[in-house]
């Protein structure tokens, strides 16, 4: 018989970083199923099976938890869509994909919120704007010179509200709407070579 070796231990980093992510993720579920009103701290805990004061080291306050966390699923997120094998023939549907799933529901539910609450307010503008960021940078990446960058940011306006109003929709409906819809958006967008 052959004796096995001891497993490994992970390092103070590896045990951080994996905390770390079980609370957001159970922050990012909790703001899709409960709202920004239901994703309290205590939720969090409960959902993330860690301690309060692991909780609170890593994120003091509720609006560092919450951003952080629509922060990690973005990270994720815009990995998922620009990372993905391309076929040559992307177009502004991308850009649609990219405001649906928890990602959306989750940044939409912290939208709404920061309207009335100052603090969480300020603490998503630079979250917001690491966004616009991304989308910018990776819309240049997809699509080169097809499109003006005030093209791209209308587009990226456009995708938001359609997303917002998807959530009125049936899931059926707003396959109808955006099917009727996208063609002629890209005809609107193409008129301009």
């Amino acid at each position: 018989m052959t004796e096995q070796p001891p497993p490994a231990t992970r390092t103070q980093a590896q045990r951080t970083a994996a905390t770390q992510a079980k609370v957001l993720d159970a922050t990012v579920d909790a703001l899709v199923e409960l709202g920004y009103a239901g994703t309290t701290t205590q939720e969090v805990n409960r959902r993330a099976g860690v301690s309060r004061g692991a909780l609170l080291h890593h994120f003091p306050t509720r609006e560092a938890l919450v951003v952080a966390a629509v922060s990690h699923l973005v990270d994720r997120r815009l990995v998922e869509l620009l990372t993905r094998p391309r076929t040559g023939h992307e177009d502004i549907e991308i850009i649609v994909e990219a405001f649906s799933g928890p990602l959306f529901d989750a940044a939409l539910e912290l939208w709404v919120a920061a309207r009335t609450d100052h603090g969480l307010r300020e603490a998503m503008i630079p979250l917001e704007q690491r966004v616009t960021d991304a989308l910018a940078a990776g819309c240049a990446d997809l699509f080169g010179d097809r499109y003006t960058p005030a093209e791209l940011e209308l587009t990226v306006e456009l995708a938001r509200g359609l997303a917002v109003s998807r959530i009125l929709r049936t899931a059926d409906a707003d396959r109808a709407l955006v099917t009727r819809l996208l063609p002629v958006w890209k005809e609107l967008l193409d008129r301009h070579d």
